[in-house]
């Protein structure tokens, strides 16, 4: 199999980025060649800058995270930016163990319009971007072995078919609407502008302005925000002294519904 392999991911704590380089190295494992993979990480704001252009020897293992049962709408312009001139797609999502809802068809279709062919697709899960217990510490081995003999699977198909054939995925078309919490009333609430605050512990590493996928946390001061606030988690998540938190009530009331309600394990699909 000639095929150059590559990586593109958005993982702000890194769930996303684990499970997409588990299926790359396992397609890659078997040819044992010295060629490496290319991995391009689109998670901050200076990646997305550049326009990426792929040929029809490339295969390319595209991951994002699961936002509301969607793909990220802040990612849209950067994934339809993409040039696939006929490369092969595998479509990836994670989510945090509520559900994938549409995004794997909305990549899927993303994909396919910006000119690539999708041969295989899996959704997978990731501990919570709003939480420490929902799925934590998740994808765990058994997710890697899943997303492992999903590449193995994935070798299997590229080297076993004349014509490599495209791949159906679950979803709904036209896409469902955001996925939005309620209020105890049942009434849809907005927590799109709900923004971390940062208490005494902050020793002002700046580590937070850093990681931020938007580039929105002012270096000057990293208790203020510039941009938008996405809730991806990775301010909270990598804070060494856990300075950052949210106290707005309905993104709490949401966070707790979410870890009550959706503790069942989820577990991958995957579509070849």
């Amino acid at each position: 199999m000639k095929k150059r392999i590559n990586t593109l991911y958005f993982s702000a704590t890194g769930t996303t980025q684990k499970i997409v380089s588990e299926i790359a190295n396992k397609i890659s494992d078997p040819l044992d060649r010295k060629i490496p993979l290319n991995n391009v990480d689109f998670t901050l704001p200076g990646a997305r800058k550049d326009v990426l252009s792929y040929l029809e020897d490339d295969l390319v293992i595209i991951g994002v995270p699961v936002y509301a049962g969607r793909v990220p709408n802040v990612l849209l312009k950067y994934l339809n930016s993409l040039q696939g001139n006929g490369a092969l797609a595998v479509a990836v999502v994670v989510y945090g163990n509520r559900n994938y809802d549409d995004a794997l068809v909305e990549l899927k279709d993303i994909l396919e319009l910006d000119g690539f062919k999708v041969i295989a697709g899996g959704t997978f899960i990731g501990e919570h971007a709003f939480s420490e217990t929902l799925a934590q510490n998740r994808p765990d081995e058994k997710d890697r072995v899943i997303a492992g003999d999903f590449g193995q699977q994935i070798y299997t198909k590229l080297t076993t078919q004349d014509e490599i054939q495209a791949v159906i995925v679950n979803g709904q078309i036209p896409y469902r609407k955001y996925y939005m919490p309620k209020d105890r009333q049942g009434n849809p609430i907005d927590i799109r502008k709900v923004t971390p605050k940062t208490d005494s512990n902050c020793t002002d590493c700046k580590l937070c302005v850093n990681v931020c996928p938007m580039g929105s946390i002012d270096s000057d001061d990293v208790s203020q925000l510039t941009g938008i606030c996405i809730k991806c988690g990775a301010c909270i998540k990598k804070c060494p002294t856990h300075a950052k938190y949210y106290d707005d009530k309905n993104y709490l009331r949401h966070k707790y519904e979410l870890e009550m309600g959706c503790t069942e394990r989820r577990e991958p699909e995957l579509f070849i």
